[in-house]
Formats: C-alpha cells, structure tokens, sequence
C-alpha cells in the first residue's frame, strides 16, 4: 500500500514539473517580442531514491531552477556596442548641425563675403575719392563682420544648448542608478529564500544596464557568475553581488546608489561641471574622466576642462569650442591686419578705445598678438610731405608707461630726440604730437601746440601695436563676438581713407588692403600657438575641418552601427526566444504531463482493485 502511495507521489512529481514546465514555456511565448527578456528553461533532476523491499526505488523528479539563458560576457559587449553607437549618434547629428553653418557656396558664406570685401578694396584703390565706392565698401565689411559673428553665435548657442542638455542627461543617469539599485534590494530580498528565482528582475535590470550605457561608459561587477551546462553553455550572472562603476567611482553598490552631482557655481560662467560626491560630502571633479554615450559625447563637443577666470568661463577644449576659436582668430587677425594698415592712413590724431590694460604690464603679456619688433610714427605736414620719423621698438618687457624693464612705449614716443639727424631738436615726431595712456584708459597720439595742420601715421614693421591696441580703427572689436565696422565709418562711409600721405592720388592704403588678401599672416591661438596662412587659406582649412569631423563622425556611426547589430543578433540568438522551439518544447512537456496523468491514473486503477479484493 505505502509503494502504490510512492509512485501516485512519483506520478504527481511529474505533474508538477510539467506544470511549472509548461508554464515557463507559456512565459517565454508571450514574452517574444520582449527585447529585453532573456528565455528560461526549467532544470529537472530525480528525486531521491527511496528504500523499498531492499532496492531502492525513485520517488520522481524535482525542479533544481528555473534557469535564465543569458552570456554576461555577450551582453557586456552589447553594453559596449551600445555605449559607442549613442556616442557617435549624438556627435554625429551634432557635427552634421555645425556644418550647415558653413554652406561654402559661390554666392553665400563667409568665404564670398571676404571675396566681396577684397574686391571692394581693389574698387576703391581704382576710384579713390568715389563716394560709392566707399558706400559699397562699408557695405561689404558690414556683411563680413555681421556674418562672422552670426556664424559665431549660431555655434556658440549650439554649445550653450549642449551644456544645458547636461543637466537633463544626469537626470537621467541618476534615475537609472537609483532604480538598479531598487532592483538589486528586490532581487537579495526574493532570492533570501531558496528556490525563488529574480529571473524577471534580471532582466529589468539589464535594461536599465543598457539603457545607462547609451549615456555613458559604465563598468559592472557581479558577484557569482556561473554556468550550467546541463541546460545551457553559457555564463550567466546567478548571485546577488553587484558594482556599477562610472569614471572609477562607486555609482551602485548592491542597493546603495551614489548620485553623480553637476554644478556650474565654481566656474565662473553657467557651464556646468560633473562631480563624484562620497558620503561625507566630498565632491571629485570627474568631467574630464567620463566617456562613451551621449554623454560622453556631449562633453567632448562642448568640451571639459573650464578654469574659472580663464576664456571667459568657456572650455578650453572640445570640437565646438576649437571651432568658436578658429572663428576668434581669424577674426583677430582681420581686425589687426586691417587696422595695422588702416593706422598708415594719416590723422590729425589718433586714439584706441579704452584698454583692459595697466601702464606697467609688458605688451605681450596682455595681447597674444604683439610680436617684437618696431614701427614707425610719421609726421606729415598740410602738404603731405614728410617732416619727421620715429621708430619705436618692443620687445618682451616693452609696456606703455614703465621703464623698469625696457623703455615704454610713451617714454620712447614722448622723449626729445633727434629723429631727423639734422641738430634740430624742434621738428621731431616729440615736437609735434604727444602719446597719453592712463590705466584701463585709451592710448592717444594728440598735437602739441606747435602742431599747425600736420598729421601722423603709423607704420607698422611687424610687432601688430597699432591694430591690437586699435589706435586708428577700420574694424571694431578683438574677436568674432564683436567684429564690427567702426560706428562712424557706417554712419558716413565717406570719411574712409584710401591714402597713406594726405595728397591726391596716394591709394597706398587701399593698395595695402588690397595686397592683404594674398599676404601669409599669423594667426593667434588661445594656447599660445601661431600659424601662418592666407586668410581665405585659413578660413578654407576651418571649414574643411568641419566638413571633415562631421563626415568622420558619420563613417563612425556606421561603423559601430553594423557592429551594434552584429552584436546584438548574437545576444538575441542566446536570450532571445524562438517561438518553433517554445512550440516544440510546449508539445513535449504536454505529453509529459499527459503520461504523469496516465500515471496516477494507473495507481488510482491498483487502489481501486486493491480496495475491492479486501472488500
């Protein structure tokens, strides 16, 4: 009697496992569409042998696990595809934005409005004293300036808007830290007690594990990986432990989250840094640490390193900002060489805007584009002749008032000399014009009293003093932001000045002006670097290294994009579900549960005939 009780337990062993079976077949039909869901498989094993009639007799089958068929090692380098396709999406789309702001064609673009702007000083260097020559002039430059600092700030909001989505991103990867780490308790608190399987809570969470990756490059520790070949050959993650690392620091810890924190507040500007905060407080700048995703990407366009005080609060790195930079310096140049010429055409005086300056701090500390070297002050009389020259010199201590280290320039400019050699100390450039500079004030070239009608210029011999400083201005302005044709110049484009000398049919100006343009000129880096290059040559190079970043970037994406998929086709042929195998297995274990059912049907049949012989 108590053998028969054995095999009805046998056969509902059986009934059982082909339940449990049946209905994890059922979850991974219904779940087939579920990309993120990993199929299961139940794992059976025989019951303990029982002792009977001196032979031991099995007792039936026992469900082991409820097995999830995942490769931690295949979905890490999911996690990695995943990482690097949403960088190179983001920067990307970015890159090919940026370029729109370069059209580069024949009839539109900065690269026209240098070919127009030259051209109409070549007109004006034929027709000198045409008042419409000097309109269509001021016309051109208006359009040159206004389209470079168009051009600049369309870049520049496309940087600010980048900076902005930094905090709506963090949000973000702050969400999906919090809820790994709200998994990871759920996960230790069911599988507590033996026999319960987070399968589902898994697979959540891997989720999240890529949804976090296409942020930003994240490194993940488990605790027990494991294989179970009877069912499946790959390696899977089983145990509880679990690390999610981001730039080296601890960002989830089984259920602890540490939240990464931005902040603008020590940079000076509304550019934000990111920052690691341990638990006491403490807060590591990790900006320039964190890579991949959009994220990373995002930081690489806008850039990373800020120093407050330093470029105004803007990064000195990252793609876009290099591209505001080139933009700067090429302005900076524009605006230097084209007054240095403009500061030969003479003036019965001449002043610079106020400058950022003190009387006692050498030149080239304080602009990046002085050079030793000297120029010239030349005095004319109301003739146009020449009656007095005086070469200033500058070198590295060279300031504008102090003596300590090199002679200033107002010492050099103010002193008695002899600059005509002929023993006549009353008609020299000292004789007829004074220099003034007051701290952060404007340097000035003004007639003393024994000037009557005579007017100067300056003649540049390389060192850029006169359009750094902006003494006698054609252009306003230091960089892109602000490039401008001078107010007064736009008013009445009929005081532009074609001649060096004041006589007629000098155009040594416009000549000037015009020669620029094939002239090879330094332009400035913020780092300190220098390079020489036409202007339309150096604008070419800028717009050709947008053209190239951006079809960079693109190939990249296509790339990564192929072995993203390449990757994932391996991860969904391991996890994914089959629906003609499911179907199969369903088949299969229907009929095993079908002959347990026969089992029991049998025992019940033997109870009954046993029941009736003793009746």
């Amino acid at each position: 009697m108590s053998n028969l009780f054995g095999i009805f337990n046998t056969g509902n062993s059986g009934l059982n496992a082909a339940q449990v079976a049946v209905a994890t077949t059922s979850q991974n039909i219904t779940n087939a569409k579920n990309e993120f869901y990993s199929r299961q498989r139940v794992n059976f094993s025989a019951s303990p042998a029982l002792s009977s009639q001196g032979v031991s007799v099995g007792s039936g089958v026992t469900i082991t696990s409820i097995v999830r068929i995942h490769d931690e090692f295949v979905f890490s380098k999911l996690r990695n595809a995943s990482s690097n396709l949403s960088y190179d999406t983001y920067s990307s789309q970015s890159l090919q934005e940026v370029a729109k702001y370069f059209p580069d064609l024949s009839d539109a673009g900065i690269a026209q409005d240098l070919t127009d702007y030259f051209k109409e000083w070549n007109n004006l260097a034929s027709n000198a004293t045409a008042g419409s020559q000097k309109i269509a002039l001021t016309q051109a430059a208006t359009t040159l300036s206004g389209d470079i600092r168009s051009t600049r700030e369309t870049i520049r909001g496309l940087q600010d808007s980048i900076n902005a989505q930094l905090k709506t991103a963090l949000d973000e990867i702050n969400s999906l830290g919090e809820r790994i780490a709200n998994i990871n308790g759920q996960i230790a608190n069911i599988e507590a007690d033996k026999g319960n399987f987070a399968n589902d809570l898994r697979d959540k969470r891997d989720e999240l594990e890529l949804t976090l990756s296409k942020m930003l490059d994240v490194s993940v520790a488990k605790g027990n990986i494991t294989s179970n070949t009877t069912v499946d050959a790959n390696m899977t993650d089983s145990g509880t432990q679990y690390y999610l690392n981001i730039a080296g620091a601890s960002f989830v810890d089984g259920s602890t989250f540490h939240p990464l924190v931005i902040d603008n507040t020590s940079n000076g500007s509304s550019y934000y840094s990111i920052y690691s905060e341990i638990q006491d407080g403490t807060r590591y700048n990790v900006t320039e640490q964190l890579s991949g995703g959009k994220l990373g990407a995002m930081l690489d366009l806008r850039g990373r390193v800020i120093t407050s005080g330093v470029n105004g609060g803007y990064p000195q790195d990252g793609t876009i900002q290099s591209y505001v930079d080139k933009l700067d310096s090429l302005s900076q140049t524009i605006i230097t060489e084209t007054n240095n010429i403009y500061a030969r055409s003479a003036q019965t005086s001449m002043q610079s805007p106020n400058l950022d300056l003190k009387t006692n701090t050498a030149l080239q500390n304080a602009y990046n584009n002085i050079e030793n070297g000297s120029f010239d002050l030349i005095v004319y009389d109301s003739a146009g002749k020449e009656v007095a020259r005086k070469t200033i010199t500058i070198d590295t201590a060279t300031s504008m008032g102090d003596d300590t280290f090199s002679k200033s320039i107002l010492t050099q400019i103010n002193t008695s000399t002899d600059d005509n050699k002929d023993n006549n100390a009353l008609n020299d450039v000292d004789d007829y014009y004074k220099a003034t500079f007051m701290d952060n004030g404007a340097f000035s070239l003004s007639p003393t009293s024994l000037n009557n009608g005579y007017t100067i210029a300056i003649q540049d011999n390389g060192t850029n003093f006169p359009g750094a400083i902006g003494v006698n201005q054609f252009f306003t302005g230091t960089n892109g932001s602000n490039i401008d044709v001078k107010t007064e110049y736009k008013k009445n484009p009929l005081l532009i000045q074609a001649y060096g000398a004041p006589v007629v049919g000098n155009h040594d100006v416009a000549n000037a002006m015009l020669q620029l343009q094939y002239n090879s000129l330094n332009f400035y880096g913020k780092d300190g670097s220098s390079s020489k290059e036409t202007i339309a040559g150096y604008y070419s190079a800028l717009t050709t290294k947008v053209a190239t970043d951006a079809s960079a970037s693109s190939t990249s994406y296509d790339t990564n994009e192929a072995l993203h998929n390449t990757i994932n086709t391996q991860y969904q042929s391991i996890s994914g579900v089959n629906k003609d195998e499911e179907l199969a297995n369903l088949i299969q274990y229907q009929s095993s549960y079908s002959a347990a059912a026969k089992i029991i049907t049998t025992i019940d049949e033997m109870l009954n005939t046993l029941l009736g012989i003793k009746s």
